[in-house]
């Protein structure tokens, strides 16, 4: 997720839950490191905001001689890091966040990483969704490197005040209605930049990774063969018609100017997965009631994602484990999904009535209950590639460069082959 990416806060007692998780470790301690009264230190490496700030208080509180250390990092500058230090073979976190657009790149490297079912993992498999539980799953079914933690699903986030100021409707029904294509997006889009004299969308490369999630297939086959000419193409030539069309207000993601914007109204709307909402309600708390969430251009789709993993190289191996299994025990996920917005990867939570009949004050009391599991059920995930994550940054990087005026258009997808090329040999 950038995905990113908000506050968990306290901890729910969930006696409704028909789904027990039960805690399973095992192994001989590991506690090399620890301080010199016991205490151990975990750390934690992540991007955005995993919520992670309120539930370290918690665990502390519950576990008095475990320390947590949050690492909070850029998207892409956290997983380049991850993998240079599981290259050196040392310095990595003892647990460590991966978004399942790097999944395949790092389940390859599955004997850089404890398998958590040597852990007791495989208790979990069936509380998952079936193909969120296979991403982090070797190829062999022998090594499970992470537990899911939350799934996208997509939805569009849109300011109702500014869609008012536009002369639009502000009905997240009525709102839906407009865009049932990208083509009609790029209309409406019109519409409001003619009126407003405002852009409409915060960053093409935000436009380019929904409706690439949309398609069959994306970067990649199975076969690890790159697929420019399908869904990448597709989704690139959306991008640079919103562009040209004026609709961009060119704004690099998880940036303070693109922060600033969520507030200053310099867009209106943006592609929002689950994980988003809680980015918005954090970075843009004054705007509380002026959002809104409508359907997505096109159907669903999912964008981003994230597991937990733990480095073998960890000093704190079954102290990691237990932590990063409380992590993803249904009290915790279902008032994360409260808190945050991020939707937790175990469906029997979502017949839970504290997320089922749970409506988000924040965007205009929108049932995101309803909204995103519905999505993420009916999810057919694409393949990722082991080059999916460095390929995804060079197609950004061209489209970015479409949005800055130093590539024209016409010359963009040329460019934007040969980057992918070039990630793929990489």
């Amino acid at each position: 997720m950038k995905r990113s990416w908000a506050r968990w806060a306290r901890a729910v007692a969930v006696g409704t839950v028909g789904l027990s998780l039960v805690a399973a470790c095992s192994g001989k301690s590991t506690t090399g490191g620890s301080g010199s009264d016991g205490t151990v230190t975990l750390k934690i490496s992540f991007w955005g905001d995993f919520g992670l700030t309120e539930l370290k208080t918690k665990y502390e509180a519950e576990h008095p001689n475990v320390r947590i250390q949050l690492n909070s990092g850029e998207y892409n500058a956290q997983h380049e890091d991850l993998q240079k230090k599981l290259v050196a073979g040392n310095g990595a976190a003892d647990i460590a966040a991966i978004d399942e657009g790097f999944m395949v790149q790092f389940r390859s490297q599955s004997d850089k990483f404890v398998n958590l079912l040597d852990k007791g993992a495989a208790d979990y498999e069936s509380k998952y969704l079936p193909w969120k539980w296979k991403q982090s799953l070797s190829a062999d079914g022998k090594t499970q490197i992470g537990l899911g933690t939350d799934v996208g699903g997509l939805a569009m986030c849109y300011r109702t005040d500014l869609f008012k100021a536009a002369g639009l409707p502000t009905d997240r029904d009525q709102v839906s209605a407009l865009w049932p294509t990208w083509d009609k997006f790029i209309e409406v889009g019109q519409q409001y930049t003619g009126k407003t004299k405002k852009k409409f969308i915060d960053a093409g490369t935000n436009l380019f990774n929904p409706i690439l999630g949309q398609q069959q297939v994306g970067f990649y086959d199975e076969q690890e063969q790159l697929q420019m000419e399908q869904g990448p193409k597709v989704a690139f030539d959306y991008t640079v018609k919103a562009i040209q069309a004026g609709l961009s207000a060119n704004l690099v993601s998880f940036q303070a100017d693109w922060d600033k914007g969520f507030t200053s109204g310099a867009f209106a709307v943006l592609a929002c997965p689950a994980w988003m909402l809680g980015h918005i309600k954090d970075t843009a708390p004054g705007t509380q009631g002026k959002w809104d969430i409508a359907a997505v251009p096109g159907g669903g789709g999912n964008w981003g994602g994230s597991f937990l993993t733990i480095p073998k190289q960890g000093k704190h191996v079954d102290e990691a484990y237990k932590l990063l299994e409380w992590l993803v025990q249904p009290a915790q996920q279902i008032e994360i999904f409260k808190q945050v917005g991020n939707l937790p990867s175990q469906p029997a939570l979502y017949s839970d009535p504290a997320i089922a009949e749970f409506k988000n004050p924040f965007f205009n009391n929108a049932p995101v209950g309803q909204i995103f599991p519905k999505m993420a059920q009916g999810l057919t995930p694409q393949y990722l590639g082991k080059k999916n994550g460095p390929t995804r940054v060079e197609v950004e990087d061209v489209i970015r460069r479409v949005e800055n005026k130093t590539l024209k258009p016409e010359a963009a997808w040329p460019e934007a082959v040969k980057a992918a090329e070039k990630a793929q040999k990489s």
